[in-house]
């Protein structure tokens, strides 16, 4: 399997790279780090692009020597050995300690094998047309009170108040049933992602992206998924990324860490 990948950060000052990605010759993750709320530095002394690196290399540690495991099980387990490593000196419970989406590929005989948990894309270059598999229940969630505060001005009591309660309506959604599911410090949310398989044969290839790049599509509508199937293929992952940030900047929207791993010659 080829692996070309891009990532870059989004430039906020004070913080990295938030995503994570890696490949070993079966296997590809990518980790999209979260958090960073006000007051997560008094719950964790950790930050989130520690979160995501670590879950991130746990996964690629524990995926080539377990075959046999199912995705979800190598998810739980692998949360199950981040959270241990910091529970005595953080609060991993508390909603402000830093979480991950994450998306996984592995290569296994003649199948693909993939995961989507939380809100990243992997897009499968199927037969017949590309397969997106993004996880939109955070969104879902979020999506009332996002398009309330757009109507408000921003800074006045009525804003405010309406933020408040996403806050607190978003957080408590998490990890819950009815509501969105993330990496945290729950190993049960690994049973909540999506995930499938599908023939080796059928797929020319498959692409990993963080919240970040996907943006091309779902908030910029600057290419559909064959369009981005098509620049991967002729330009790469940077041009992909290239074009975000363009996009940002015309519409001075906030940038974000852009992430992306193509998957090319997946039958060896």
């Amino acid at each position: 399997m080829r692996v070309t990948m891009a990532s870059v950060a989004a430039g906020k000052v004070g913080r990295g790279n938030e995503d994570f990605v890696g490949a070993v010759p079966t296997a590809v993750v990518l980790t999209d780090g979260a958090g960073g709320v006000a007051g997560a530095e008094l719950v964790c002394r950790h930050d989130v692009g520690w979160y995501a690196t670590r879950l991130g290399t746990e996964l690629l540690t524990l995926l080539p020597g377990n075959a046999d495991s199912t995705l979800p099980a190598l998810l739980a387990e692998a949360i199950g050995r981040v959270t241990d490593a910091h529970r005595d000196t953080c609060d991993v419970t508390d909603p402000r300690s830093p979480w991950a989406a994450v998306v996984m590929l592995r290569r296994v005989g003649d199948r693909v094998d993939h995961l989507v948990l939380g809100d990243a894309t992997l897009v499968l270059d199927r037969v017949g047309g590309p397969v997106v598999v993004t996880d939109q229940r955070e969104a879902t969630v979020s999506q009332p009170y996002e398009e309330t505060l757009a109507t408000l001005v921003e800074g006045s009591a009525e804003y405010d108040q309406v933020y408040r309660e996403a806050v607190t309506v978003v957080r408590g959604s998490r990890n819950r049933p009815g509501g969105y599911w993330v990496a945290k410090e729950d190993p049960r949310a690994a049973a909540q992602a999506y995930t499938g398989s599908c023939p080796i044969a059928e797929l020319s290839g498959a692409v990993l992206l963080s919240n970040g790049a996907s943006r091309i599509v779902d908030r910029f509508g600057l290419a559909d998924w064959p369009q981005v199937l098509t620049i991967l293929g002729s330009s790469g992952p940077d041009e992909v990324i290239r074009r975000v940030r363009e996009a940002e900047a015309r519409d001075a929207v906030a940038a974000d860490d852009a992430t992306i791993a193509y998957c090319t010659d997946l039958n060896p």
